[in-house]
């Protein structure tokens, strides 16, 4: 059975993270840490699946010395890496932690422009690796220059060898990514609010959005809302996970946790609600850590019984 995994970030970065003790908009603002790791929603995916002893690849596309050093940096982590050289730099993103009151602000550059004859070879070669994929993991903003549609020609590629797709994006490349029918979509609650056009004020409300997303080849919704937990949603139920108590340190990479358990979950051939529990542990556990620091397996396995996990009853129209 097939057990690789390969994320894709095509619009990687370097994040530094600076920490402040009250942040103050307009005026100076004294920095206590900084650090800088190699970003991008793949890559912190593949950090965890590392970290979960996982077979995965991290894929992408990178420019200049910045994007040489990114490479570096994950290859340091004992991540296997193919990374193709576009021209311009690689996008260093700002991320200002406030100690004061726990918030995140993120500065993001838009990248480096990808080319048509960068796209067309790494499209060529992505392919060639897709026969030895079990699963695929696509996520994080497209570069200047990439067809809002990209996604979407990743997941029908990955298709046509039974490879199952995860997607984490926003906007137009979630709009065109559904159109393929990854299998699993992990949009956060604004996400997921954005693509329908409306605000969702319950939990029942979140699972007839899910579920009017399942069908067509997509077989899992999982909605991720913060401190607050997340819904999952399958073809025959949904499941209501909340999280154990934490003091969250940085939101960066915490998404992406979520991810990697649910690929793990995907190639271990885990329950829903193991899912869940997975998922959830593994999103909490990184807002916990500092800067773009990720969770590990067992920091994860040792807090899944602390996740709380209510089922929804068998959905109907009326959920």
């Amino acid at each position: 059975m097939k057990d690789a995994i390969i994320t894709v970030s095509m619009n990687p970065a370097l994040d530094k993270t600076v920490t402040v003790n009250g942040f103050t908009v307009a005026g100076l603002n004294r920095i206590k840490d900084v650090r800088v790791d190699a970003g991008g929603k793949g890559i912190n995916v593949a950090k965890v699946l590392k970290r979960f002893n996982a077979n995965v690849t991290a894929w992408g596309i990178q420019a200049g010395e910045e994007g040489r050093l990114l490479a570096r940096m994950v290859e340091q982590q004992g991540i296997p890496t193919f990374f193709l050289e576009a021209e311009g730099r690689t996008r260093t993103n700002l991320k200002v932690v406030d100690e004061a009151t726990k918030e995140t602000t993120e500065l993001n550059e838009p990248g480096a422009v990808i080319t048509e004859k960068v796209l067309t070879d790494f499209l060529d070669r992505f392919e060639k690796a897709m026969p030895a994929t079990a699963v695929l993991v696509l996520g994080g903003s497209l570069p200047p220059g990439a067809p809002q549609d990209l996604y979407r020609q990743m997941i029908c590629i990955a298709s046509r060898y039974g490879v199952k797709t995860i997607l984490d994006a926003d906007g137009e490349a979630l709009k065109f990514g559904i159109t393929a029918a990854p299998y699993a979509l992990k949009p956060n609650i604004h996400e997921l609010e954005a693509l329908i056009g409306y605000e969702l004020e319950s939990d029942q409300e979140i699972v007839k959005a899910a579920k009017g997303l399942l069908g067509d080849g997509i077989q899992y919704v999982i909605v991720s809302m913060g401190a607050e937990g997340s819904i999952v949603v399958s073809g025959e139920e949904a499941i209501r996970a909340r999280p154990f108590p934490i003091v969250p340190l940085s939101t960066v990479g915490a998404g992406d946790s979520m991810v990697a358990a649910l690929a793990f979950c995907l190639i271990e051939g885990k329950t829903l609600e193991e899912t869940a529990r997975w998922t959830t542990a593994a999103g909490s556990i990184t807002a916990s850590k500092p800067g773009s620091d990720v969770c590990t397996f067992f920091e994860v396995e040792e807090k899944l019984a602390l996740v709380s996990i209510t089922p929804i009853s068998k959905f109907n129209t009326s959920v």
